[in-house]
């Protein structure tokens, strides 16, 4: 029996405020002692009441406009109960009843769109670690302002899912909601996946991979739960309805614990907190701060930088500004200077925080039009625009500097080319030309760059020498 997949994904974006959603903390813990950035509020000490951050719910507006999503003028928290070491309330605060963030949609790259069905605040847990006999908790991610994105079940291959991850991430970083570092958890996906026969109309068991935070593992760990759940139905099994763990080194998930329902965390109203009441014009005065976004630039390069080049482009958001601010006819050279040079240097992170000036990048690609700087040249300058002891050199003077300007004054190759045809060593090759061996062109063009020390304009010396020895 065939059988169609149908996926849902929901994503926790961590927000990029200074301080957590219910205290006056620092919510960058990174690199800090466990256990350092908490207060009363985190520990959830007797009389300890929150207080919303403001913050948050200015970039929970960018994060559901980025979505198309709409934004509801009222919302408030909820208290989900669940009891776990990392949790010293024994509730979350959370959005269940009325979310921030109403229905919307992104659109993947290929046109197909993924419906929104909510999206909304809440403060994070902590964290376990675990050893053999014994787990360490620490709170300083406790209460960490967060979105959850919540998706419709519109994704049915591990592609789509792994493109629709990689797209919500350059929406919440253009945005500039979040910071968008996977590696340190700044967003984090948990994938549902079931399986039900092509003809059917309900939608299979589901099971739940937890806490995924690459795209690649997503997709890995789709089609994983695609083959297992597969294998399961065609020998009559029953998929168990459940949580489960993504291993990136065997490629396998396993399962945790039986899935919840809403009724087993018994929701119930936040009392400490009033509902977020939002004006009309608040909320569009916000909208208008929204940059450009991915479907933005696509529809601005069109035409201009390929697709391959700009989707890997677009994982930049600081680059796609800069290039934005480019002469439209210089933009596919200097956007393929970024993705088949910067981009493979080992410093590409550092480099992208301090890029050149659209000045700079237009005299580089106007530079090398003029046939001013060969390729290697063009590449070679281009390195050096990022280079600090370089910095507001200019694209010319540092071209200068390093001896890379090329000749394209025609009397002056002329008169380069005659000392080199005059010079013993080149005759036999002369002679061969004129019996018609071409490739011996090569050889007196090198003679030639020799004698100019790398200057001359290679194709003008070709075209001279051709002239004179025809």
């Amino acid at each position: 029996m065939k059988y169609l997949p149908t996926i849902g994904i929901e994503c926790h974006v961590q927000l990029r405020t200074k301080t957590k959603l219910f205290s006056e903390v620092d919510n960058d813990a990174r690199g800090k002692e466990p256990n350092s950035c908490v207060s009363p509020v985190d520990y959830a000490l007797p009389g300890m009441l929150p207080r919303l951050n403001g913050e948050a719910v200015r970039l929970a507006i960018l994060a559901g406009k980025a979505m198309n999503c709409g934004i509801n003028a009222s919302s408030r928290f909820d208290r989900k109960h669940y009891f776990y070491p990392d949790s010293p309330k024994g509730y979350q605060i959370t959005q269940f009843y009325e979310p921030i963030i109403g229905e919307g949609y992104v659109e993947l790259p290929s046109g197909t769109k993924v419906r929104i069905e909510h999206a909304h605040l809440e403060g994070d847990a902590g964290k376990l670690t675990h050893f053999d006999s014994y787990s360490l908790v620490d709170l300083n991610r406790v209460d960490t302002p967060l979105i959850e994105i919540v998706s419709m079940p519109d994704i049915h291959s591990a592609k789509d899912a792994h493109d629709y991850c990689k797209e919500l991430w350059r929406l919440m970083c253009f945005a500039g909601v979040t910071y968008g570092d996977l590696y340190n958890g700044n967003m984090r996906f948990d994938v549902n996946i079931s399986l039900a026969p092509e003809d059917s109309k309900k939608l299979g068991t589901r099971a739940e991979v937890k806490n995924l935070n690459s795209f690649r593992s997503v997709e890995r760990a789709v089609e994983y739960e695609i083959s297992r759940q597969t294998k399961l139905l065609n020998a009559g099994e029953k998929i168990i309805q459940e949580t489960r763990g993504w291993n990136d080194a065997t490629g396998k998930t396993t399962g945790q614990r039986s899935k919840e329902e809403a009724k087993d965390y018994r929701y119930m109203p936040e009392p400490d907190l009033p509902p977020i009441r939002l004006s009309s014009e608040f909320i569009e005065n916000e909208a208008k701060k929204l940059p450009l976004m991915p479907s933005d630039y696509r529809k601005l390069f069109k035409g201009l930088v390929s697709d391959d080049i700009l989707e890997i482009l677009l994982d930049y958001p600081t680059l796609m500004m800069r290039l934005n601010e480019i002469d439209k006819k210089y933009l596919k050279s200097i956007s393929n200077l970024f993705a088949s040079v910067l981009l493979a240097e080992e410093k590409t992170a550092e480099y992208l925080n301090d890029l050149p000036t659209a000045e700079e990048l237009n005299d580089l690609a106007s530079m090398n039009e003029k046939k001013e700087l060969s390729s290697t040249a063009t590449k070679e300058v281009f390195l050096k625009l990022f280079d600090p002891q370089m910095k507001n050199r200019g694209t010319k003077n540092i071209a200068k500097e390093l001896g890379l300007i090329q000749e394209n004054d025609l009397d002056a190759l002329r008169k380069i080319v005659d000392i080199v045809l005059e010079k013993p060593e080149t005759k036999k090759a002369q002679e061969d030309y004129r019996a018609g061996s071409e490739k011996v062109l090569g050889f007196l063009v090198g003679q030639v760059m020799k004698e100019s020390h790398g200057k001359a304009n290679p194709s003008a010396v070709q075209e001279i020498l051709k002239k004179k020895l025809s």
